[in-house]
């Protein structure tokens, strides 16, 4: 959530910011209105407190009708106080409500607009020009079968639509990227972490995934638990309520984790393969910082994205995502989009975004430092979907045979193979 004094402040900024989001106006002024409402309740429950308490101290003094009077007007007060709390509690509950419903405020080079008005900010590698090699690409599936890597067909009689098994050397490259991304996030500090995939649903709010997103999540009601949809719920929940000591900043957790997404507002779109599924495994990067490093720290894993991009010899671009595409808690983010060639077109692969102090106000994780103590900012980033990183893989380093050209860095992980070979032709 974002802080009240800023809107109190600054309430055209936020307006901009809702504008630019394409979210509800409006709900700045029924929170201004909600908030105003709840600080001066506040203030006539504590006036009322206050002169309840002096009367108090003068009816032990009193005697005959002086006592009676004040007995009465002692019953008064204390009803008048009754319903002042009341409506105190009342309006901090819609305050709350209507701050719930906010999306962060959007960085202000953020490019304005929908889906696909986003700014490409740089692009990477050489697209293969499978022409002039004197072949058809073949798509991420068929090289799947022809490799014995990915089955689709029993993914959908097990389990239905969209739904998968990657088998032998399908499950081995899996593990090989998984290792990989732990072993590049490892080196460069961040603390591996296998996380739950069942959080409570303060953990799922407090990251921004109940409002816009949660026709995405699935629910367990019996148990009121909800599968994530990445890692990235329960690292942000791995501190909530506590408050941490500012020398223990940055935080950098890589967590390992299934994923589980409805794609509820997909219907039609990439139903052949794996690139958009229901079930997936995925390495995430995760930061914890000052506010004023949020920034520094989102060009540090974008970098480590590209990195991870360029190790697996994929061209990509970098796209600043426009503000309308961005989810409730980013202020800004970055992803990283790799060439799919039978596709013809860039697909997202990684993203990064800076969710400034949005999770951790809503989670209640704070920073001292000195005397002051003060909300940090949170950060995420994608280094490893492990599905769509096997499409670009397949699809990229493909030969005219079938085969697959395993990039350098995956070899040690794979045995030392070079080349994925077919199992059928």
């Amino acid at each position: 959530m974002i802080d009240l004094r800023l809107l109190r402040e600054d309430p055209d900024r936020v307006r901009a910011s809702q504008r630019a989001r394409g979210e509800d106006v409006a709900l700045v002024d029924a929170l201004l209105s909600a908030d105003e409402r709840r600080r001066s309740s506040g203030v006539r429950f504590d006036e009322l407190r206050a002169e309840q308490k002096a009367l108090g101290k003068l009816i032990p003094k009193a005697a005959g009708d002086e006592k009676a009077e004040l007995l009465k007007k002692a019953g008064q007060l204390s009803a008048d106080v009754k319903a002042a709390d009341a409506d105190r509690d009342a309006a901090d509950t819609e305050t709350q409500e209507l701050l719930q419903r906010l999306g962060n405020l959007v960085h202000p080079d953020v490019p304005v607009g929908g889906e696909e008005d986003f700014v490409t900010l740089e692009t990477h590698g050489t697209i293969r020009d499978f022409a002039a090699e004197g072949f058809e690409p073949k798509d991420h599936l068929e090289l799947g079968q022809i490799l014995g890597a990915i089955d689709v067909e029993r993914g959908a009689k097990v389990s239905g639509s969209r739904f998968y098994f990657l088998t032998g050397i399908g499950a081995l490259l899996e593990l090989a990227l998984v290792n990989a991304a732990m072993a590049q996030a490892t080196a460069a500090g961040f603390t591996p972490m296998l996380t739950p995939a069942l959080v409570r649903p303060q953990s799922m709010a407090g990251t921004g995934f109940l409002g816009q997103a949660s026709q995405d999540v699935y629910h367990l009601a019996d148990d009121d638990l909800y599968l994530v949809g990445t890692s990235e719920v329960a690292l942000a929940a791995y501190h909530m309520d506590e408050i941490l000591d500012a020398d223990r900043l940055p935080l950098r957790y890589a967590g390992f984790s299934p994923c589980f997404r409805r794609e509820a507002g997909s219907h039609g779109k990439d139903t052949r393969g794996i690139f958009r599924v229901h079930q997936f495994d995925k390495v995430e990067m995760f930061s914890y910082v000052a506010p004023e490093d949020s920034q520094a720290e989102h060009q540090r894993l974008l970098a480590w994205e590209k990195q991870w991009l360029t190790s697996l010899e994929l061209p990509y671009r970098v796209i600043d995502v426009a503000s309308a595409d961005l989810g409730s808690s980013a202020a800004r983010k970055f992803d990283c989009e790799a060439w799919i060639p039978t596709q013809g077109k860039y697909r997202e692969l990684t993203s990064t975004s800076d969710c400034t102090e949005f999770q951790s106000r809503r989670l209640s994780i704070r920073v001292r430092d000195g005397k002051q103590v003060k909300p940090l900012a949170t950060l995420n980033g994608t280094l490893c979907a492990v599905p769509r990183t096997i499409v670009a893989i397949l699809e990229n380093h493909q030969q005219a045979d079938g085969s697959v050209r395993v990039p350098e860095l995956l070899r040690p992980y794979l045995g030392g193979r070079e080349v994925l070979e077919p199992v059928s032709k």
